[in-house]
């Protein structure tokens, strides 16, 4: 169901792609993330904010119950998922998404056993919000370093290669 913009097939069995709204103010836009009477909403356990370093990665992340709901609403993000889940019909599937304002502020909703890493690009840093629907628990994630050779996927991404990503994809590679 399409609630608040666009929602759009992300590639991934379960992962989900939605629009945000930003909402004009003279004294500065308002931006949605997420309401409990959306469909893709399941639940609330903790909300929190990551700053992301221009160039750093914070990767790679797997949780066996939890879902996640991320949105950017400062800077720019490069976010790559990898399914290693058997049993799902996209086993062994990469997508990259570029998430954050002015031309993609999104919610990306992760599900459980899809693992999921992502680097600020830009000058600027950025801000990720995550509105998990569980506490966090540690006994529940899995980590791995950022270039893991079980996750075929390195990351590498310029500027001029971000305007190709937003040109070619839509913000999804």
């Amino acid at each position: 169901m399409n609630v608040q913009g666009l929602e759009v097939d992300a590639g991934i069995m379960g992962v989900v792609l939605q629009e945000l709204a930003v909402i004009p103010n003279d004294n500065g836009p308002v931006l949605r993330m997420l309401r409990p009477d959306w469909p893709l909403f399941a639940g609330f356990g903790e909300l929190y904010f990551s700053e992301v370093l221009p160039g750093a990665v914070k990767a790679w992340k797997c949780h066996s119950r939890q879902t996640q709901h991320l949105a950017v609403p400062v800077g720019r993000l490069k976010l790559v998922l990898y399914d290693s889940r058997s049993d799902s019909d996209s086993f062994g599937r990469i997508r990259e998404y570029l998430l954050g304002r002015p031309d993609c502020y999104r919610l990306l909703r992760i599900p459980p056993g899809v693992w999921y890493g992502f680097t600020a690009i830009g000058p600027e840093k950025a801000l990720i919000c995550n509105c998990a629907d569980l506490p966090h628990d540690p006994a529940e994630s899995s980590r791995k370093p950022y270039d893991s050779l079980d996750i075929p996927y390195r990351f590498a991404l310029s500027e001029k290669s971000v305007n190709d990503v937003l040109q070619k994809t839509n913000c999804i590679r």
